[in-house]
């Protein structure tokens, strides 16, 4: 049965031709009908226009969107969701000043490794599938996992499993990333070259042998793993068949950039610190740089240079980076509103890049990121707001009433 949403108050990101990503000045421009409708049948988009211009539809099941907006789900390209406990303790240390500041970013992540090493796959599963249930419930509607908290090859597959249950499990495009190049484990601090020959020898063909993840990610960072090491994992991705994303220029530049764009990576994501030299790599490439808002405002770190890579016609996404230890949230909302205020990104440029270059960055623009003829129907209905920047403006309450995932209304799973 054709599903059909009536006067709705403004329809947004309707693109008439799918659209694989909006760079530069393209991303002022967000697309939308007012006093619309949209028709979903069979899980997609069929029809969508203004409610003058409705056809005839029989039988149709009606949801009247009086004053109400509607959006494509957001699209975010960047989480560790499955994880172990939580780091309350952490957070409530650095709050009152008993927080070993001398621990870095490393060391966290260990702390984080052995509680998940711990933790069996059943249990590991019922603490990710909540937060999924979660974000789902925030709007978001397709969405990349990585591991990386394992950090050998017994826990790496096991976080990579979880996601492969939670893609069986839930209807929502779910990517699976293998993050083996985190940090190093403190076994191998005088032996880099074992690790770096274990991922790409031991782990990765196990990864490609269950089929466990689409993309191959590495810490290309001071402390974390060098360009030369970075490209050798790459390169195996590739002749394993998988493309990679790039965490990297999180604190520091070292050509991480120019070495990503050079294996075609898909996205390079945190980017806080950027050069001219590393705007320039980007340009004209196919890989989509990512910011990662909410690890800004939780660390106090410095932020993403949105206007600068704007300004320099380039495309960018935002994505949530939902983490135990640097972004305990998967709240995409908040990411945008974050965005704007932080970030100087209009509301305009802050849905573009949290929908259509968000799914771009996951190689799903085909099937998710707007409102297009022949997309999923995965969307959203506001609860009664004024206008589609309150979204960004009124960043405490939830606003969002309902959400769809192939046209149908998401349910916590049980």
């Amino acid at each position: 049965m054709i599903t059909l949403l009536i006067n709705i108050k403004e329809l947004i990101q309707v693109r008439e031709k799918s659209v694989k990503k909006v760079i530069g000045k393209e991303m002022q421009k967000l697309p939308t009908l007012k006093n619309a409708f949209l028709a979903i049948d069979n899980g997609e988009i069929i029809n969508y226009g203004v409610m003058d211009d409705i056809p005839s539809y029989s039988a149709a099941m009606l949801i009247d969107c009086k004053d109400k907006f509607v959006f494509p789900t957001w699209c975010d390209s960047h989480t560790h969701i499955v994880y172990a406990g939580h780091r309350a303790q952490e957070y409530v240390n650095r709050i009152n000043g008993s927080y070993n500041e001398n621990m870095n970013r490393s060391d966290i992540i260990l702390n984080c490794a052995n509680e998940l090493q711990d933790c069996c796959e059943n249990m590991l599963y019922e603490q990710s599938k909540d937060r999924l249930d979660e974000v789902i419930g925030l709007g978001t509607g397709a969405i990349e996992i990585k591991s990386g908290y394992g950090l050998n090859a017994q826990a790496e597959l096991k976080i990579l499993r979880v996601i492969k249950k939670l893609r069986e499990n839930y209807c929502i495009p779910i990517k699976a990333t293998f993050l083996g190049a985190n940090v190093l484990p403190n076994e191998y601090k005088n032996n880099r070259e074992a690790y770096v020959d274990e991922i790409i020898n031991e782990m990765l063909p196990r990864v490609v042998e269950e089929n466990l993840a689409e993309f191959v990610d590495v810490v290309c960072e001071e402390g974390h793993f060098s360009v030369d090491e970075t490209e050798k994992i790459m390169t195996a991705a590739k002749i394993n068949g998988l493309q990679t994303k790039v965490h990297v220029n999180q604190y520091t530049s070292i050509g991480g950039i120019q070495a990503s764009v050079k294996h075609n990576a898909i996205s390079v994501d945190h980017l806080e610190t950027l050069t001219k030299e590393d705007i320039h790599a980007l340009q004209g490439s196919n890989t989509m740089p990512v910011a990662l808002p909410s690890f800004s405002y939780f660390l106090n770190h410095s932020y993403t240079p949105a206007r600068e890579i704007i300004d320099n016609n380039l495309p960018l996404a935002l994505a949530t980076n939902y983490n135990a230890d640097s972004t305990p949230s998967g709240n995409m909302n908040f990411v945008i509103s974050n965005a704007c205020l932080k970030m100087k990104m209009t509301p305009e440029e802050a849905i573009n890049a949290a929908t259509l270059n968000g799914a771009y960055a996951m190689n799903l623009a085909d099937e998710v990121g707007s409102i297009t003829k022949g997309k999923k129907a995965n969307f959203f209905i506001t609860k009664k707001i004024p206008s589609y920047d309150y979204i960004p403006y009124s960043f405490g309450p939830s606003l969002i009433d309902s959400v769809y995932i192939n046209g149908r209304k998401h349910e916590q799973l049980t």
